[in-house]
């Protein structure tokens, strides 16, 4: 059995994070390893070099909190833990929230309304290589990516296999799913996202489909109705 998902939460409402600790403590593939009421706390402790550094898997973070906000936050994450996933998870849906949080390097933008089902899919199909999004925000990034359609010129020559697994992953489909879909192997899945990745210079399925639609590979109304988080 794989160890479980070392995940922290950053969230400043003391009710909010018992629910989500309530929630998950029974839950044998997640595994949360600390809350913070602050991100100064949560950066002091995953500071390299403070003697207290354990990098989580994954750490769900808030955008509104006292003192150093989210967006501030996500830089010094990325700096000091490389290899934890974030997904912001929050009540605002501005856009500009959205996109700022998302080209800072989250992988995911959950907001509270979200159940704890779908936080934890988003929490399992981020760590599988994927995205996340609200569907409440998928209309922002959407009109986000039509608004830069063609700004970028594709650099990239994709496979015709390396498209699909593309499309399959900007309509929120999750590893498993796309290797069941396509009847290949979940490897093979693996191993044309990883080189998906590397074609398109980028680090996660989010910055993979924006970077699509930027550039014309995708086009916005070919997912006008796509749910990342169902």
């Amino acid at each position: 059995m794989k160890d479980p998902i070392k995940l922290i939460l950053i969230e400043d409402n003391r009710e909010y994070r018992y629910a989500i600790e309530l929630s998950l403590q029974q839950d044998p593939l997640i595994s949360l390893m600390g809350q913070y009421g602050t991100a100064e706390l949560a950066l002091r402790e995953l500071e390299p070099g403070s003697g207290r550094h354990q990098s989580p898997d994954l750490i769900l973070l808030d955008l509104h909190l006292p003192s150093m906000s989210g967006h501030e936050t996500i830089p010094w994450l990325k700096r000091y833990t490389p290899n934890t996933k974030i997904i912001v998870l929050t009540q605002s849906d501005k856009d500009a929230d959205v996109i700022k949080a998302l080209n800072l390097g989250a992988e995911g933008y959950l907001l509270k309304s979200a159940i704890i089902e779908n936080i934890r899919e988003a929490i399992l199909n981020v760590m599988q290589g994927g995205g996340a999004l609200d569907p409440k925000v998928i209309p922002t990034v959407l009109n986000q990516f039509e608004g830069d359609a063609n700004t970028e010129t594709p650099a990239v020559s994709l496979t015709p296999r390396e498209l699909e697994i593309l499309a399959l992953l900007a309509e929120g489909q999750q590893k498993k799913e796309i290797a069941s879909e396509l009847k290949i192997g979940l490897e093979t899945v693996s191993t044309h996202i990883k080189n998906l990745y590397q074609k398109l210079e980028v680090p996660n399925a989010p910055a993979a489909i924006s970077k699509a639609y930027r550039s014309g590979i995708l086009h916005a109304k070919e997912a006008s109705n796509t749910q990342i988080i169902k």
